[in-house]
């Protein structure tokens, strides 16, 4: 049976302020944390047992996922004091992970890669090592992987220059190793996948390589691509599972919400649980609204994020905006391209582009 290991342990520092309290992984997309489709995604794989690393707000990723039953598999943590690094996270799990096959899955990546499809690649190649790699757009954020015609990786260019660019292919975060890896890494140091172990698997000339995957993903790494992700889910261009019952098209509402019948809901969105949406009040198109949030009259939402428990007073007009967990956002003003912040909920809304 293949085990899996879910990095989870980033303090997700370019996603702030959203992560001054949240840790990355449980940074809500279609108001369910990125680490719950990561999840979901092994389930549907058939992974049945998984391992987590955890340091930065642990006790939010243990208190969310708890022993792994909401999705019927088998959760074990591990709990750095001081971090490993990624290669080093998985040396820490080294007993739970000998014997076979394994993947190693970021905890803060959305995608609903096939990791069936991935993991036959991986055997057919008789490869030590595989790396899922994407075609993207934004070629010079991420370092690019160099691959020969059958997959086997041939070299790596991190970050690279206009001058540089053989390829858009990035490194995902996603692999798949086989048990002998885990004697190239040395214990109890950091250690890192993309600048350390990667490197010396292709030094030593062993068998790696690079699946290419058309499947949805992105690194949920700062706002821009935070907006995007939730936007892509939204449209269907990611196969993530949306909570809710869908009552118009794209329209999705979870239960126990009270909508007035004069709101209007325009798809696609997403209401949370327990929420409270007034007349007159616009939501919509592509927005989404966390668990308990109350909307009050004339207000309008245009390509928001709403985090749980949020207020959003009378006639507000927002555009373009992500609110955390907790905000209110006083009546009757207008806000447009901006995290907008207050996570004590007393007074006026922080604001931060």
């Amino acid at each position: 049976m293949v085990k899996a290991m879910v990095l989870a342990a980033g303090a997700g520092t370019r996603l702030r302020p959203l992560t001054y309290e949240t840790p990355k992984p449980m940074v809500p997309v279609v108001n369910r944390p990125v680490i719950h489709h990561v999840l979901d995604n092994l389930l549907r794989h058939g992974v049945k047992e998984v391992a987590v690393n955890l340091y930065a707000h642990a006790d939010q990723v243990r208190g969310y996922c708890g022993d792994g039953s909401r999705w019927s598999l088998k959760l074990h943590y591990s709990h750095e004091s001081r971090l490993l690094g990624t290669a080093g996270a998985v040396k820490r799990v080294e007993k739970f992970l000998k014997g076979d096959t394994f993947f190693v899955m970021s905890g803060d990546g959305l995608s609903d890669i096939d990791l069936g499809a991935m993991l036959l690649f991986h055997r057919k190649r008789k490869s030590l090592a595989t790396m899922a790699l994407k075609a993207i757009d934004s070629r010079f954020e991420y370092g690019v992987t160099l691959t020969e015609a059958s997959g086997r990786i041939k070299g790596f260019l991190e970050k690279p220059s206009w001058g540089d660019v053989f390829s858009n292919k990035v490194n995902t975060g996603i692999y798949i190793l086989e048990p002998e890896v885990l004697k190239l890494i040395p214990p109890n140091s950091f250690y890192d996948f993309g600048h350390q172990l990667w490197p010396k698997l292709l030094k030593l000339k062993k068998p790696i390589y690079a699946y290419e995957t058309k499947s949805y993903w992105t690194d949920v790494g700062n706002l821009s691509e935070y907006r995007r992700c939730q936007i892509d889910t939204l449209e269907g261009r990611a196969r993530i599972s949306i909570p809710g019952r869908e009552i118009a098209k794209d329209v999705w509402v979870d239960e126990g919400s009270r909508i007035s019948p004069k709101a209007i809901l325009k798809g696609p969105c997403v209401i949370g649980k327990g929420c409270r949406i007034a007349a007159g009040a616009v939501i919509g198109p592509c927005s989404v609204v966390g668990d308990r949030a109350e909307i009050a009259e004339d207000a309008w939402l245009e390509r928001c994020i709403l985090w749980d428990s949020v207020t959003v007073g009378r006639g507000v007009h927002l555009n373009n905006c992500i609110l955390g967990a907790r905000s209110y956002v006083r009546e009757n003003i207008a806000v447009y391209e901006a995290a907008v912040l207050n996570l004590g909920g007393d007074g006026p809304a922080e604001r931060s582009a």
